[in-house]
Order: C-alpha cells, then sequence, then structure tokens
C-alpha cells in the first residue's frame, strides 16, 4: 500500500477544462466589475484630448516647436563644449 501512496504523489494530475462565453458572462461569473462605462467616458476623454490637439499635430507648428528647440540645445550644447575645453581667448583655462 505504501508504495501504490508513494506513486500517486509522485505523479501529478492535470485537469483541463474549456469553457465558452462572452466577456460579460465570465466577468459575471467570477464576480469582477463591468467597467464598460468607465471604459467608454476615458475613450471619449482620449479622443476629445486628441481632436483638441491635432492642430499642433500639423507639419508647420511641429517644425517650429522643434527648430525652436533644437537650436537651444545646440547652443546649450556648444557653451557647455566651451566650457569644458577651455577654448581659447575665452578667458577660462589661459
Amino acid at each position: 500500500m505504501s508504495a501504490l501512496a508513494a506513486s500517486s504523489s509522485e505523479a501529478g494530475m492535470k485537469v483541463k477544462i474549456d469553457i465558452e462565453c462572452s466577456p460579460e458572462e465570465a466577468r459575471s461569473f467570477l464576480g469582477l466589475p463591468d467597467v464598460t462605462r468607465i471604459n467608454e467616458a476615458m475613450v471619449d476623454e482620449v479622443v476629445r484630448r486628441t481632436e483638441a490637439n491635432l492642430e499642433s499635430m500639423e507639419p508647420e507648428v511641429l517644425m517650429r516647436q522643434w527648430s525652436a528647440v533644437g537650436g537651444q540645445m545646440t547652443n546649450q550644447f556648444m557653451d557647455m563644449m566651451r566650457q569644458a575645453g577651455g577654448v581659447p581667448g575665452s578667458g577660462k583655462g589661459s
């Protein structure tokens, strides 16, 4: 009897269950909340914000924004390199 108990405890048991149901039925069965209204409200808000920001997605507006930021970053980088390298004639490092 001990050999039987040992072999059954070593061998695992696998069970597979297929359930066909709709998402609503699964939520109800598992006791999960229905988030349909919240999801719809969030999608509506994303659409509203996207439509409000479409003007900023125009190529001309984007290029103006990028060039302004890009120019500032280039100037800051060059200033940092001048300070780090002690450019001759700048009064630093000489």
